[in-house]
């Protein structure tokens, strides 16, 4: 499990559900995600994000570049093996999701609970709808009416956006989408695998060092006052936005953090089997995001890399997550 340190860690990334309410303006939880039911692959054919082929291959998984934090468990590398897949080469956009919500009725948990977590420069909503501000994350606000719709909060809408990544979408509600278009999320060995496009050890798809031009969606600037937009982006890109990565696969790191399939363990690497590994068998209380985000800067956060790790409840969500989904070859 996550400690005290690590938990801050991460919640500057992106703030558990709890992290962002004070208990006395949080709105009822109820005990169901979403509704209605969802029929599993009824929406085969409505998932159109383009598919990359990622073959069967040994990928060395982890951090060889020691710039990982040791609470993350980027450590130890080690042989994984794995059969092909295939991957999103996009995160799912606005657009890609708004077709599950229109032919299911689906209600993301931002919806249902009321609220989600807002990066304080992009908050649109009066004072009244902000229900809460983390003391150690105090960029991150709780926001009534923030969904996936309003990404901002209840002021702000998604005009404009389709084809940027969805947010504000929890890991249950990727997971409630990928049953829906009969695809999966990734286990976190195969996001990684995608995400290095056949280069081992690497520290970005593209290799080790930052090009001068700006080759990923992350922070420019003093994080978290002001950003400077040298890359054009306060929040979220459109996913094709920058260069694609060797196997085809654009922005992996940078834009939004990606749900991963795994329950979440910091000491997992050290008894991960070497086969097709799905993380640890018993719940965690964290599942496993992947990529970094348009947050992350190298002042507090450089998780915008291959081998980083992150995780968060499975019921949160946030203005700087979502997802993409794989399936079979």
């Amino acid at each position: 499990m996550t400690g005290p340190a690590d938990a801050s860690r991460s919640a500057c990334c992106a703030p558990s559900a709890a992290d962002v309410v004070q208990p006395t303006q949080a709105p009822p939880r109820p005990p169901v995600s979403g509704a209605p039911a969802v029929a599993p692959g009824r929406g085969a054919g409505e998932h159109r994000v383009e598919q990359a082929v990622v073959p069967a291959q040994v990928f060395a998984m982890g951090d060889a570049r020691g710039d990982g934090r040791h609470g993350d468990g980027e450590t130890p590398v080690h042989a994984v093996e794995l059969d092909a897949f295939s991957i999103d080469t996009t995160s799912v956009t606005v657009a890609d999701f708004a077709r599950f919500v229109d032919a299911t009725g689906y209600a993301t948990e931002a919806e249902v609970f009321g609220f989600s977590a807002v990066f304080h420069l992009a908050l649109a909503a009066r004072d009244e709808d902000v229900l809460g501000r983390p003391a150690q994350t105090p960029w991150w606000f709780g926001v009534r009416g923030a969904d996936w719709r309003h990404p901002g909060g209840p002021l702000s809408d998604v005009d404009g956006l389709e084809d940027h990544p969805v947010t504000h979408v929890s890991w249950n509600d990727a997971v409630a989408y990928c049953a829906w278009a009969g695809r999966s999320l990734p286990s976190e060995a195969q996001w990684e695998c995608a995400s290095r496009g056949g280069v081992d050890g690497a520290r970005y798809p593209w290799g080790d060092a930052l090009p001068e031009a700006w080759a990923c969606n992350i922070w420019q600037g003093d994080f978290p006052v002001r950003n400077t937009e040298e890359d054009g982006f306060l929040t979220t890109a459109p996913v094709r936005t920058y260069a694609p990565n060797a196997y085809g696969l654009w922005q992996t790191v940078g834009n939004v953090w990606e749900w991963c399939a795994d329950w979440s363990d910091p000491g997992y690497y050290a008894r991960s089997p070497r086969r097709d590994p799905r993380g640890p068998q018993r719940e965690t209380g964290q599942r496993v995001m992947r990529g970094g985000s348009y947050l992350c800067h190298d002042s507090y956060c450089n998780r915008y890399r291959n081998s980083a790790r992150s995780a968060n409840t499975p019921d949160s969500s946030m203005g700087n997550a979502g997802f993409r989904t794989v399936g079979p070859a």
